[in-house]
């Protein structure tokens, strides 16, 4: 029986098994058979795959969901009932730690800069390393902020905060490779990923953000949270706008 499902989203995407093999680097004629004969594709071809076709690779192969399942389960590290109780030692820990890929989405992440003071110059060497670092704040003068402000009972405080955020980032705002951009988005989670580590923080109603628990998530190969939460980020920053 043919994969239909992914004979579609190739067509859906406006591409073609020739394109899909260049972007996978495989031979054209797997990629067919991956569609003729229903094969199932190791699975860094399928992750790329999806990723390149925007669809979530449970979809394009169903037999690999029990085993998605498991993975996704166990990507998550460790739950802290609020973001006090992370270690003091762990986001600086990550940071050090985080070679390629370092993005951050908040309305304000203001505690971060208060309490690691280099973060701004340390955001710009990895970038200058080679690292790609991505940083979306919350634009102050938007009606999501005020609202989350007055949700959270600190009112204008929230904006405020955001802009010292932007303040304390804007000496290396110009650095190669360290992209910032303002959202507008209900922001239902804030998020920081360093390399295959992510912290999520999500956001209860009437509840400050430090209030609220966090959860660590280390990505899997086959896993589908990781990669679902970084979905949410790459939403956010297709609608970001560069200061």
């Amino acid at each position: 029986m043919a994969n239909e499902r992914l004979r579609a989203a190739i067509s859906a995407a406006d591409e073609t098994i020739q394109s899909v093999a260049e972007r996978v680097e495989v031979d054209p004629k797997s990629v067919e058979r991956w569609i003729t004969l229903d094969r199932t594709p190791h699975r860094r071809h399928r992750w790329t795959t999806a990723s390149f076709l925007g669809v979530d690779e449970v979809y394009l192969w169903p037999v690999i969901e029990k085993q998605a399942e498991t993975a996704s389960a166990s990507e998550l590290v460790t739950f802290y009932p609020h973001r006090g109780a992370v270690p003091t030692s762990l986001w600086p820990s990550l940071l050090e730690g985080a070679k390629s890929h370092i993005e951050v989405l908040v309305y304000a992440g203001l505690f971060l800069f208060d309490g690691y003071p280099d973060l701004p110059e340390q955001l710009a060497e990895k970038a200058r390393a080679g690292a790609e670092v991505r940083i979306l704040l919350g634009n102050p003068d938007s009606t999501m902020i005020r609202q989350r402000g007055e949700e959270e009972g600190i009112g204008e405080n929230l904006a405020a905060r955001a802009r010292i955020t932007h303040s304390y980032l804007e000496p290396v705002a110009s650095t190669p490779g360290l992209d910032i951009r303002l959202h507008e988005t209900i922001l239902y989670n804030s998020i920081y990923r360093f390399d295959d580590d992510m912290l999520v923080n999500p956001h209860v109603l009437g509840a400050p953000a430090g209030q609220n628990p966090v959860l660590h998530f280390r990505y899997l190969p086959g896993g589908r949270t990781f990669r679902h939460y970084m979905k949410s980020f790459d939403y956010a920053w297709k609608h970001g706008r560069p200061t």
